[in-house]
């Protein structure tokens, strides 16, 4: 079963409105997702771009999300620990919460918001890092859906 995952900003495979970028406000926009599976205990998101010149480049790391959870507003706080009790890692930007797309000027890159619905919390403080969840998540995925966006300069 996969997550259906929308936002009410961009359509998949639309571009990024510039103020969810380094070129505007740089903040999260809203997303939102269907219903996950039984047994969900956690949702995770990770948003990142696999066109980066250096390899995959992580932009949010989001997780501990509560089940119940089917949608994060437009500029969620980049602080460590939410209200709800979801924890932010640290992106490819060496801090905690969401950087927006950045590419270098030319072609235009993809930005894919996955959303995991897991069967557990994960065991991991804030500021974690991808390669942390990642390895966390492991064996844990009861279902996932991505929404991509592109974003040039």
């Amino acid at each position: 079963m996969e997550l259906t995952v929308s936002s009410t900003v961009f359509r998949e495979g639309e571009t990024i409105p510039a103020k969810y970028t380094c070129q505007g406000e740089d903040i999260s926009p809203s997303i939102t997702w269907g219903e996950p599976p039984d047994g969900t205990r956690s949702l995770a998101i990770i948003v990142d771009d696999p066109d980066a010149p250096g390899g995959v480049f992580t932009h949010w790391i989001i997780f501990n999300l509560p089940a119940d959870t089917r949608q994060l507003p437009a500029a969620v706080p980049t602080q460590p620990r939410l209200d709800s009790g979801a924890r932010q890692g640290k992106t490819d930007f060496g801090r905690v919460g969401y950087g927006g797309p950045c590419p270098p000027p030319g072609k235009p890159h993809r930005y894919q918001f996955t959303v995991y619905a897991l069967d557990r919390t994960l065991d991991l403080a804030a500021g974690a890092s991808r390669s942390q969840v990642l390895e966390a998540m492991q064996g844990n995925i009861l279902s996932r859906g991505r929404l991509t966006g592109i974003y040039e300069r």
